[in-house]
């Protein structure tokens, strides 16, 4: 897709462009191309939110079940067996954060956040398979490993990319990305609150 738009739109084209897909298949199939490519979108949008508002809701259940949120939240509903309370809250947020400001401002918030993660999430293969007395993963074992074509380096690799992409972000837009980061800190102390509610009921 990246290649397309700057083999089709060039550099500068692409930088003045807000909808580069869209300019694509407009250059390709006119305005039939353009509206096409911007239902796909559309729908490919309402798919990630879709799964987002069903997914996200679980980490809050399980925080609620371990005692490190509202025990409301950890109930599932009888009929649908789902974590109803769950996905009305995460409902709320989406919906306040799509209200909250331009689209760009909200992907700065996600995209610096995500990929923080996402850098985090690959590291942790290094620290397993140390644990597990490997470098490589040729082998699979029998207690649920699994294999990564090509690392440690395609690992280290993806873990150097995404950080890139939060300095990056960090760089180009400090003052959304900042918010963003100060959102994940106010979770910090929200975190040791219900720790220590928990040690103490214990």
């Amino acid at each position: 897709m990246n290649f397309v738009c700057v083999r089709a739109l060039g550099a500068e084209g692409l930088a003045a462009s807000t909808v580069p897909a869209s300019a694509v298949m407009h250059m390709a199939m006119g305005n039939t191309g353009a509206r096409l490519i911007a239902l796909g979108i559309a729908i490919s949008t309402l798919g990630f939110l879709s799964q987002s508002i069903l997914t996200a809701p679980r980490v809050y259940f399980a925080m609620a079940r371990d005692g490190l949120f509202f025990e409301a939240v950890a109930q599932v509903n009888k009929k649908s067996h789902v974590p109803a309370l769950a996905i009305v809250m995460q409902s709320v947020l989406t919906l306040v954060i799509a209200l909250s400001g331009s689209y760009e401002k909200i992907l700065n918030y996600v995209v610096s956040m995500d990929f923080i993660f996402f850098g985090l999430t690959g590291a942790t293969l290094f620290v397993f398979r140390r644990r597990e007395g490997r470098s490589d993963s040729a082998q699979r074992t029998e207690t649920g490993g699994y294999r990564v074509p090509g690392h440690p380096y395609t690992t280290g690799l993806f873990v150097v990319i995404c950080w890139l992409v939060v300095i990056n972000t960090i760089y180009k837009y400090p003052a959304n990305t900042l918010l963003g980061m100060g959102i994940l800190a106010l979770g910090l102390p929200v975190f040791g609150f219900w720790a220590r509610r928990k040690r103490g009921l214990e």
